[in-house]
């Protein structure tokens, strides 16, 4: 198995608080991996990490056997990593269009995946409901086909059967041979198929397997 990214002893501190508390986690290429957790279990803070949005305190980011720790998130973007927030992931003051780019409104992924944003390119993203700028964004992510696609929650705002879409297109994409890595709460039926699942409980790894092996409390 090849190994994507990795974050390795990894800790995260926010002032007095250590989020993360030296976790080993892996993520294989051409996959999805899901980080499941309660709120608070350090499940955005992972994901934070990995995209260079938050500095880790002590350990490593590794990423395509290379050293990435102290790389600016910018610079990861350049290199292929899409990292898509849970919240405030839009330029509100642009229209739909603008936040997606040009050439979006013919694309087969806006079309196929996402048909619900064709009505709106001429609207402001500040004048849609949380679920409909949650599209945009991450719209926005995969119209870069990017290498490391990183969601936190993307399933937030979003009815079951966009989810469900959303999701299948997620395993295509990794079939496709790019590699995905998201946090929910628990793991989707709908990515019963994902690569791996890590557990994590209070900044630390409580499991990583395969989702069939997740144990039934999760």
């Amino acid at each position: 198995m090849t190994i994507e990214a990795e974050l390795r002893a990894a800790r995260v501190r926010y002032g007095p608080l250590e989020a993360l508390h030296g976790v080993d986690l892996t993520f294989p290429a051409g996959r999805v991996s899901v980080l499941i957790g309660r709120n608070g279990a350090g499940r955005t803070t992972a994901l934070r990490a990995l995209a260079g949005a938050v500095p880790l305190s002590a350990g490593r980011c590794l990423w395509q056997d290379r050293d990435v720790s102290a790389l600016a998130a910018y610079r990861r973007a350049r290199l292929g990593l899409a990292f898509v927030p849970a919240e405030h992931a839009v330029f509100g003051s642009l229209t739909v269009a603008e936040n997606l780019g040009a050439g979006a409104r013919a694309d087969a992924e806006v079309a196929q995946t996402f048909p619900e944003l064709l009505p709106l390119f001429e609207r402001r993203a500040e004048t849609l409901s949380g679920g409909q700028q949650q599209l945009v964004a991450l719209c926005r992510a995969m119209l870069r086909r990017p290498r490391l696609l990183v969601l936190d929650e993307p399933d937030r705002g979003l009815a079951p059967y966009v989810v469900a879409r959303l999701h299948r297109r997620l395993l295509e994409i990794a079939q496709e041979g790019r590699t995905v890595v998201l946090a929910a709460q628990t793991l989707p039926e709908t990515l019963g198929a994902a690569g791996v699942v890590h557990v994590l409980h209070r900044g630390r790894v409580a499991f990583s397997g395969e989702p069939g092996e997740l144990p039934l409390s999760e």
